[in-house]
């Protein structure tokens, strides 16, 4: 699948300091081993409802990431999937009335046409669920060969043969102390995981099952819904975890640096996805987990259930300038939990108009402090609002001055508020 086309990220002097970001699966921040290539995987959208403010929050946090790492001078490899086949597309379409393969193509688009308006950068591979179905094919049957998938029965007028992942046997296989176990990336409990593995798109009822925690691998096909051939496994479509293990573990080195998402992905899809890379391949998925928080509407959790979606193209409509939209966003730290508001939305359109203000006036010498200082912030655990901080007290500082500005400044800093943020001044 055709990934959007990046904008050029400008070359600056110096170079980023030692990266240090949070590490779910460890529960502390870890410095960011220093290697002269860097790969990261983020869960790509389930293309319907796109872009809200959750999924444009999640993409901006680790393209901070991505041009931390490139501002040090590393080559990132990165990879983002698109789900552009399951159940909540197929339930949209039928709601809407739509082909679902029209939903998901018209939405993919508005996605990356979302992205390059924010100056996201976009990913070296953009892949579809649909595409890597002869991929995940073979290594379901894989999984099954190895004892650790297995076929459920159908019942009550469902069909025989979905596969599902055994997480229990697939975490004793190994005495590696690289190896899954359930709970290594989430910290969770069994409990708690019941509780969120029902919520987002689990079913721990279903009969036949070994575990209730085991992830679908297969759904064999079903009247009315599309399918793919299966090989052994006959018709149907892959299920969610799946997905993103095979696709990582085809494009990215194993294991990789950094799996990116927000944080409802932490249980079950990363926790998954790292157990059926472990059972695959006998190596860990990556070496560092890490999410971004969830964003909310005046106090309210936003979702797609409730509706209550802030839309990126919906602002672009209104006439609403993106390097603005996206101040809005840098404005909270990547893993915070926060809510879009119309104050924050207005106080970030003023504070880009005081850059740019500034920008006129910037005197010479004033650049080389103010990258260090950005880039400082940055590299504690990609802290986006100490870099903004940055900018605004030089910002005030060359304001309250007054003075002419130089020109080789002025460049300077319009460069290094591009290449580091992602804002066009």
């Amino acid at each position: 699948m055709k990934s959007w086309t990046s904008r050029p990220v400008p070359e600056l002097p110096g170079s980023m300091p030692q990266l240090r970001l949070f590490d779910t699966a460890l529960g502390r921040v870890v410095e960011v081993e220093r290697q002269p290539e860097q790969s990261m995987y983020v869960c790509g959208i389930t293309p319907y409802d796109a872009t809200h403010m959750g999924h444009a929050s999640s993409y901006v946090a680790f393209d901070l990431l991505n041009r931390a790492w490139r501002d040090a001078g590393i080559q990132v490899s990165y990879v983002q999937n698109v789900t552009d086949i399951d159940d909540p597309l197929l339930e949209r379409a039928n709601a809407t009335g739509v082909d679902w393969k029209d939903l998901a193509q018209s939405q993919i688009e508005l996605f990356q046409t979302d992205m390059d308006a924010l100056n996201v950068l976009a990913p070296d591979h953009y892949i579809g669920a649909v595409e890597a179905i002869p991929d995940i094919v073979p290594a379901i049957e894989q999984l099954i060969a190895d004892g650790v998938a297995y076929r459920v029965p159908g019942t009550d007028g469902e069909p025989d043969g979905d596969v599902y992942y055994d997480v229990k046997t697939a975490g004793k296989r190994s005495d590696a102390t690289d190896a899954w176990t359930l709970g290594d990336v989430s910290g969770l409990g069994e409990n708690d995981m019941l509780a969120l593995f029902a919520e987002r798109g689990g079913d721990p009822a279903r009969p036949g099952k070994r575990h209730a925690l085991d992830p679908l691998l297969w759904r064999v096909a079903r009247e009315g819904e599309p399918s793919w051939p299966g090989a052994s496994l006959g018709a149907g479509r892959p299920g969610w975890h799946i997905e993103c293990t095979v696709i990582a573990q085809k494009y990215l080195p194993a294991p990789f640096t950094v799996q990116g998402g927000g944080s409802d992905l932490v249980f079950p899809h990363h926790e998954m996805g790292a157990g059926h890379a472990y059972s695959l391949s006998g190596v860990p998925l990556a070496r560092h987990y890490s999410h971004a928080g969830m964003v909310g509407l005046d106090g309210e959790k936003m979702s797609k259930s409730k509706g209550n979606l802030v839309l990126v193209s919906k602002l672009r409509a209104a006439g609403e300038e993106p390097a603005a939209i996206r101040l809005a966003i840098l404005a909270n730290h990547y893993r915070s939990d926060w809510s879009w508001t119309d104050e924050g939305f207005a106080a970030a359109k003023e504070r880009l108009a005081k850059w740019r203000a500034a920008l006129n006036h910037a005197p010479a010498g004033s650049s080389a402090p103010l990258l260090a200082a950005m880039r400082a912030g940055l590299a504690d655990d990609l802290n986006a609002p100490a870099a903004l901080a940055a900018v605004d007290r030089w910002g005030l500082e060359v304001l309250r001055a007054g003075a002419q500005g130089s020109a080789e400044d002025k460049a300077a800093i319009s460069d290094a508020v591009n290449a580091l943020l992602g804002v066009e001044l």
